[in-house]
């Protein structure tokens, strides 16, 4: 079978840049639009120098631009130049969606702002992605991912309560920013009879904020702070993360049946009758002590038997595992979540990126192209759009793309 591709035939302008606003687009590609990178000529977009290999950010395929920038095509458009702003707003005229992570009010003084685009494209959906969002006291700051971790309160309550606060260990406010953002473009797509333009504010704080759940509500609702348990679940025990006689071991025993499951695998079936544990409060009262006595039991065995024991019991468990550890896991490699290409032009080898972790009718979501070289599709671009081969060669000499 084919992969699906839901929006195909949708074309999408991607004018972001590093992560939040590539990410967004990486999973509307993957869905099947046709993503075409606007990049400035010479440089492109930042994320082409990042990364652990040093070659490949000198050669403007870093690593960063190459995890989220499969099935894109990639044109370069001199933005503040009054011929490749022409350019551009014939590209607007055939898009559907265009996506942009400046600052507010970059877009407008360049004349390219929402209200300037609607004209060419009247059922255009506009897409600004930023750290605030375009209105309000905070809206001209500049925001990157560990910024807003900070601000939001990620970090408040991520780590232990002596080592708190403490940056979750990947982009989560990017790259939640961007999941918002495609989720809010395919309801603007799926809308029926639309006629009009739709210009949606993706604020990555706000973003953040919406996902934090419990943490959160607890405060708006029940007057609570939230503090930071390290790797201890709030809510039950035993709940979280355990040593074991080879590699950590999470533990979910959010229920009674699961926790005297737990103790009945671990040969430590007293304690389910010990008046500390009997109830789920008290289980929480005196959760070190639990923890204590169920981690003498857990060091005689590593995780990997425990876990098996336990998820075969109904008890929710799972080994903490390294990147290369999960990658190379069966459930993973057989889901298809892995895509390679090979022999990527720029980059001189195969490479292979995580895909949207999205099965339609059992199929894994691909696209047809690997990460393109910096304005690789300019020329076939500009064809498309009824350029002649020699008003080609003039926006190039002219500096236009």
């Amino acid at each position: 079978m084919t992969s699906p591709k839901p929006l195909a035939g949708r074309r999408v302008l991607d004018l972001t840049n590093v992560l939040a606003g590539p990410f967004c687009c990486h999973q509307l590609a993957h869905l099947g639009a046709d993503v075409i990178k606007v990049e400035v000529p010479g440089s492109g977009d930042l994320a082409r120098q990042l990364g652990a290999d040093k070659a490949l950010n000198e050669a403007l395929m870093g690593v960063s631009f190459l995890a989220q920038n499969a099935g894109k095509r990639s044109i370069t458009i001199n933005l503040k130049s009054d011929d490749g702003k022409a350019v551009f707003r014939r590209l607007v005229a055939g898009a559907d969606v265009l996506v942009e992570n400046f600052r507010p009010g970059v877009m407008r003084r360049l004349g390219l702002d929402f209200e300037a685009l609607k004209e060419a494209r009247p059922d255009l959906v506009y897409c600004a992605i930023s750290g605030f969002g375009q209105d309000g006291p905070m809206k001209d700051l500049p925001a990157y991912d560990q910024i807003i971790q900070g601000l939001s309160g990620v970090m408040s309550i991520t780590g232990a309560p002596e080592t708190a606060p403490y940056r979750v260990g990947f982009p989560v406010a990017d790259t939640i920013g961007g999941l918002t953002a495609a989720m809010a473009i395919s309801a603007a797509l799926a809308e029926k009879d639309r006629r009009e333009p739709r210009f949606i504010d993706v604020a990555m704080l706000e973003s953040v904020l919406a996902t934090m759940g419990w943490a959160v509500s607890n405060f708006l609702i029940a007057g609570v702070p939230p503090q930071p348990v390290g790797n201890d679940n709030v809510t039950s025990s035993p709940s979280g993360t355990f040593e074991t006689r080879d590699g950590l071991l999470n533990i979910a025993a959010n229920k009674q049946e699961q926790f005297e499951a737990v103790c009945r695998i671990v040969d430590r079936e007293a304690l389910i009758a010990d008046t500390r544990f009997a109830t789920r409060s008290a289980r929480l009262e005196h959760r070190k002590a639990l923890a204590a006595l169920l981690t003498e039991a857990l060091l005689q065995d590593d995780a990997a038997t425990w876990e098996l024991l336990l998820n075969e019991a109904g008890v929710p468990a799972g080994r903490v595992l390294t990147v290369p550890e999960i990658i190379a896991v069966p459930q993973v490699a057989d889901r298809g979540q892995v895509e390679t290409f090979e022999q990527v032009p720029g980059v001189g080898r195969d490479v292979s990126v995580v895909v949207p972790g999205v099965k339609i009718d059992g199929e894994a979501l691909r696209v047809d192209a690997p990460p393109p070289e910096l304005g690789s599709s300019t020329d076939e671009i500009l064809a498309e759009l009824g350029y002649s081969s020699v008003e080609v060669a003039s926006l190039k000499d002219c500096g236009a793309v």
